[in-house]
Protein backbone atom coordinates (compact mmCIF):
# COMPACT_ATOMS: atom_id res chain seq x y z
CA UNK A 1 0.00 0.00 0.00
CA UNK A 2 2.93 2.09 0.71
CA UNK A 3 4.15 2.07 -2.60
CA UNK A 4 1.31 2.71 -4.36
CA UNK A 5 1.01 5.90 -2.24
CA UNK A 6 4.32 6.87 -3.35
CA UNK A 7 3.69 6.63 -6.84
CA UNK A 8 0.20 8.49 -6.46
CA UNK A 9 2.10 11.34 -5.28
CA UNK A 10 5.09 10.83 -7.86
CA UNK A 11 2.49 11.17 -10.55
CA UNK A 12 0.57 13.64 -8.75
CA UNK A 13 3.91 15.75 -8.45
CA UNK A 14 4.83 15.28 -12.11
CA UNK A 15 1.83 16.02 -13.55
CA UNK A 16 1.15 19.10 -11.57
CA UNK A 17 4.34 20.51 -12.82
CA UNK A 18 3.72 20.01 -16.07
CA UNK A 19 -0.06 21.30 -15.88
CA UNK A 20 2.08 24.76 -14.46
CA UNK A 21 4.51 24.64 -17.50
CA UNK A 22 1.88 24.44 -19.83
CA UNK A 23 -0.09 26.94 -18.39
CA UNK A 24 2.86 29.26 -18.32
CA UNK A 25 3.72 28.27 -22.07
CA UNK A 26 -0.18 29.75 -23.06
CA UNK A 27 1.31 32.95 -21.05
CA UNK A 28 4.43 32.96 -22.76
CA UNK A 29 2.98 32.54 -26.35
CA UNK A 30 -0.04 35.03 -25.88
CA UNK A 31 2.86 37.95 -24.92
CA UNK A 32 5.06 36.33 -28.00
CA UNK A 33 7.74 34.38 -26.46
CA UNK A 34 7.50 31.26 -28.49
CA UNK A 35 10.71 30.22 -27.76
CA UNK A 36 9.81 30.46 -23.94
CA UNK A 37 6.55 28.99 -24.69
CA UNK A 38 8.30 25.79 -26.39
CA UNK A 39 10.86 25.69 -23.82
CA UNK A 40 8.13 25.30 -21.33
CA UNK A 41 5.97 22.78 -23.41
CA UNK A 42 9.60 20.91 -23.45
CA UNK A 43 9.92 20.91 -20.10
CA UNK A 44 6.35 20.16 -19.10
CA UNK A 45 6.11 17.25 -21.51
CA UNK A 46 9.34 15.91 -19.98
CA UNK A 47 7.43 16.26 -16.27
CA UNK A 48 4.54 14.89 -17.53
CA UNK A 49 6.42 11.58 -18.77
CA UNK A 50 7.68 11.22 -15.56
CA UNK A 51 3.97 10.82 -14.07
CA UNK A 52 2.99 8.29 -16.84
CA UNK A 53 6.24 5.99 -16.53
CA UNK A 54 4.90 5.86 -12.79
CA UNK A 55 1.11 5.47 -13.57
CA UNK A 56 2.69 2.82 -15.70
CA UNK A 57 4.49 1.28 -13.17
CA UNK A 58 1.75 0.87 -11.19
CA UNK A 59 -0.38 -0.96 -14.02
CA UNK A 60 2.49 -2.90 -14.59
CA UNK A 61 2.16 -4.19 -10.83
CA UNK A 62 -1.04 -4.81 -10.98
CA UNK A 63 -1.01 -6.58 -14.07
CA UNK A 64 1.65 -9.33 -13.23
CA UNK A 65 -0.06 -9.58 -9.70
CA UNK A 66 2.54 -8.63 -7.62
CA UNK A 67 0.30 -6.27 -5.20
CA UNK A 68 -3.65 -5.90 -4.71
CA UNK A 69 -4.49 -2.40 -5.63
CA UNK A 70 -7.34 -1.24 -4.08
CA UNK A 71 -8.56 1.81 -5.22
CA UNK A 72 -8.36 4.88 -3.08
CA UNK A 73 -9.10 8.44 -3.26
CA UNK A 74 -5.40 9.34 -3.57
CA UNK A 75 -5.12 7.20 -6.65
CA UNK A 76 -8.77 8.54 -8.16
CA UNK A 77 -6.66 12.15 -7.78
CA UNK A 78 -3.43 10.88 -9.60
CA UNK A 79 -5.56 9.23 -12.08
CA UNK A 80 -7.22 12.36 -12.32
CA UNK A 81 -4.60 14.81 -12.03
CA UNK A 82 -2.84 13.05 -15.03
CA UNK A 83 -5.31 13.37 -17.10
CA UNK A 84 -6.16 16.80 -16.81
CA UNK A 85 -2.30 17.31 -17.59
CA UNK A 86 -2.98 15.46 -20.55
CA UNK A 87 -5.89 17.88 -22.05
CA UNK A 88 -3.88 20.86 -21.21
CA UNK A 89 -0.99 19.56 -22.93
CA UNK A 90 -3.23 19.50 -25.99
CA UNK A 91 -4.72 22.56 -25.29
CA UNK A 92 -1.85 24.10 -25.00
CA UNK A 93 -0.56 23.80 -27.94
CA UNK A 94 -3.70 24.74 -29.88
CA UNK A 95 -3.24 28.33 -27.81
CA UNK A 96 0.07 29.00 -29.12
CA UNK A 97 -0.89 27.66 -32.77
CA UNK A 98 -3.46 30.45 -32.31
CA UNK A 99 -1.37 32.77 -30.46
CA UNK A 100 1.47 32.21 -33.75
CA UNK A 101 -1.25 32.96 -36.08
CA UNK A 102 -2.55 36.10 -34.22
CA UNK A 103 0.79 37.66 -33.55
CA UNK A 104 1.96 37.00 -37.54
CA UNK A 105 -1.04 39.33 -38.45
CA UNK A 106 -0.09 41.84 -35.86
CA UNK A 107 3.33 42.11 -37.48
CA UNK A 108 2.17 42.29 -41.08
CA UNK A 109 2.65 45.74 -42.70
CA UNK A 110 -0.43 47.73 -43.14
CA UNK A 111 -1.62 48.38 -46.54
CA UNK A 112 -2.61 51.83 -46.53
Amino acid sequence: MQDQERIAFTIISSVGTATSNYIEAIRKAKAGDFDGARRLMKEGTDSFLAGHKAHAELLTQEAGGAAESPVTLLLVHAEDQLMNASAFKTLAQEFIDVYKKIHSFEEEPSAE
